[in-house]
């Protein structure tokens, strides 16, 4: 046997069958369908996917994938679409407004992230996308986001509060 200096390579298993769970829960709600044929090709789907992509979302198996982290992170989700909610509206009065042209403001700004984790960095720039009135244009490896915003009310928050509930969520 010819001794390797390689690190063992994380199981697959306990991966994938997570990615396979999530894929199918997402097809559960998204679908509406519980019929023995839909939920069959959702579970056919999913392994599908999950078999393909499972190193996508877990690159280093489930190593550091603590229950709690997971938990900080649904918390930070249902905070996120309250979030969404509130720019749609803001977003809605702007194009609606009278005096949209005065209104609105599209600018660019520049910050420097705290977060220190690749998936928080991600998951930062996600959401400030997800979120109307402002989208990501770029993240540096550095850590240095670039983001267009439609108004200054829109950039006033950031990095702020979203910034803080991710750094928590990550351990940060």
């Amino acid at each position: 046997m010819i001794p390797t200096d390689s690190p063992p390579k994380p199981s697959k298993g306990p991966a994938l069958l997570l990615t396979w769970c999530v894929l199918m829960l997402t097809w559960m709600l998204l679908s509406g369908m519980f019929d023995l044929f839909h939920l069959g090709l959702g579970a056919i789907s999913s392994a599908l996917v999950a078999w393909f992509s499972h190193d996508l979302l877990f690159p280093n198996g489930l190593k550091g994938h603590s229950p709690a982290l997971w938990y900080r992170f649904f918390l930070y989700i249902g905070w996120l679409l309250w979030q969404i909610l509130l720019s749609g509206i803001h977003v809605l009065k702007l194009v609606f407004h009278p005096d949209l042209k005065e209104k609105i403001n599209p600018h660019i700004i520049r910050f420097q992230t705290r977060i220190q984790n690749e998936t928080g960095k991600v998951t930062f720039g996600n959401s400030i996308t997800l979120t109307p009135g402002t989208i990501t244009l770029s993240i540096a490896s550095s850590g240095r986001f670039t983001v267009h915003a439609l108004d200054r009310q829109s950039s006033e928050s950031l990095p702020g509060e979203m910034e803080q509930r991710i750094a928590r969520t990550f351990g940060e």
